[in-house]
Parts: structure tokens; sequence; C-alpha cells
């Protein structure tokens, strides 16, 4: 009895190129995505990663400053069986990819930032939660300092918008925040100007600017809904956009010495008065 023809399967040639023949391509197992990390630099950072998210932390690497500091975060880590290592100050740096690493570092996984959900704005405001806005602030050391700052006086949610400049959270800002990201919540805010109008229900939308508009003290001490304060690029300011959704505009008033403050600066006496 003849057997069936088997089916034909078409043979892989090799393909002609300019460089010569190249062998034909075999279907191989995709790689999962590696996975995003971040590293966390600093006695303060690194403390605060441990008291607040230890699962994040990948592996940790620590020179001989640190040796005493690091043996709770190593017993966590064994405990976890995941990896860390005491290396000289040299080899750290090359970890870090700076000098700037402060004698230990973490790797983590990366912290997403969060998208902003306008049904969150009311219990904001029933829980009289001050809200500071970012729009174009680009020095990452800057939005480290910032957020040291909140944390310090306990404010805990900041929102940035999707300005192009704008920065977000990176290993020179944790390294500047020293552990502040750990209690600050950054939440991104698509099409900023038109989320301001959502707000404004609940919260008096003040922008911040130069010139001769209303003092800071005056606006905030007004009673009323919570506030929300806005604060834009040190070089060009707020977006025009931005202003116009706004409801009032402050300045903060100085002696005319010089012409403004640093943005982190600015941000932390908004931040205390807010706070306070």
């Amino acid at each position: 009895m003849a057997r069936p023809p088997r089916p034909h399967k078409p043979q892989q040639r090799p393909t002609l190129t300019l460089g010569g023949l190249e062998p034909p391509k075999r279907d191989r197992p995709q790689r999962p995505p590696r996975e995003e990390t971040e590293k966390i630099a600093g006695l303060p950072a690194v403390q605060a990663l441990f008291a607040r998210d230890p699962e994040r932390v990948l592996r940790l690497f620590f020179d001989d400053r640190f040796k005493t500091e690091a043996e709770p975060f190593c017993q966590v880590l064994a405990a976890a069986r995941k990896p860390y290592r005491h290396v000289p100050t040299e080899e750290l740096t090359k970890v870090a990819g700076t000098p700037l690493h402060g004698g230990i570092l973490a790797v983590t996984r990366a912290k997403p930032v969060e998208e902003f959900d306008p049904a969150r704005i009311p219990g904001w405001a029933k829980a009289n939660k001050p809200l500071l806005i970012l729009d174009g602030v680009g020095n990452p050391h800057n939005l480290g300092a910032i957020i040291r700052t909140m944390a310090f006086f306990g404010l805990d949610t900041l929102l940035v918008s999707d300005h192009p400049g704008q920065a977000l959270p990176s290993e020179a800002a944790f390294r500047v925040a020293e552990g502040g990201l750990e209690w600050v919540e950054v939440i991104r805010v698509r099409k900023l100007a038109r989320q301001l109008t959502n707000l404004r229900p609940h919260y008096r939308v003040v922008a911040t600017a130069l010139g001769a508009h209303r003092p800071l003290t005056e606006v905030l001490t007004r009673g009323g809904r919570p506030l929300a304060v806005v604060l834009g690029n040190e070089e060009h300011g707020l977006p025009s956009d931005t202003v116009a959704a706004c409801e009032d505009i402050a300045t903060i008033v100085g002696s005319g010495r010089v012409q403004s403050l640093n943005v982190a600066a600015t941000a932390a006496i908004l931040v205390h008065l807010l706070a306070g």
C-alpha cells in the first residue's frame, strides 16, 4: 500500500545581501522585556525606601562608610533572597555612574508616575488637601528639592503637567529629595489647562508670576475652598493657557534688589504657607 505524500514545507533559503549570503533566520523564543530599574542613592533616600516600600528593592551596594547602617537592609534582602554587596567606593561609583552616591545605593524597580484622575478631586477637597502644581519646571534637582520640602512639611500630593520640559522623578531627583519621593505622590496631568477647570469648583486655583499682581500672602489667607497653586518655569513662567485657566495670580513681594527667587525657594515659601 502506497504511503500518502508528506506535506511540502517551503525550504528556507539564504538571503542575498550586499555583504554576501545571510543564513536563514530561525524562529527564536522572544525574551521577556527587561524590567525598568532606577538607582536610589544616599542614606536618607535608601532609609525611606526600606521604610516605605522594601519590596521594590532589587539589590543593594554600600561602601565602608555604611557597613553598620546597611545591616538591617541586608537582613531584609537576605530574607527575600535578594543580593547585596559591600564594595570599594570606586566600584560603587561605577555602579552608580556618578560619584554622587553618598556611599550607599539601591537598585529598584522603577516607580511609575501616576496619571491624573479627576474623580479624586472631591475627596482631596473634602480632606482640605492643598495642592502644588508644576508646569514646565525642568531641572530635576529643583524637582527633588521641592519634593523634599513637601515631605518635610507634610504635603503628599504633587501634580506635574505634560509640558515637554517638565521634569519627572529621576535618579537625580531621588537623590536631592533625600527620601521625599517615598512620601510624596507625583501625579502627571495631561492637558493641564483643561484639567484646572475641573479643579476650580472644588479648589481656588492660583497662578504665581512676577509683576504687579496681588501679594501671595493676601491671596493665600482668603478663606473658602482649599488652594491649588501653580508654579512655572524659572525663565519663561507659566504658559498663557495655564494662567488663563487660573482664577487669581499672585506674586511674592521682595525687596527689589534681585528680580526673582529660584523656583525651589519659591516652592518652599508656598509649601510652608500651604501647610500652615
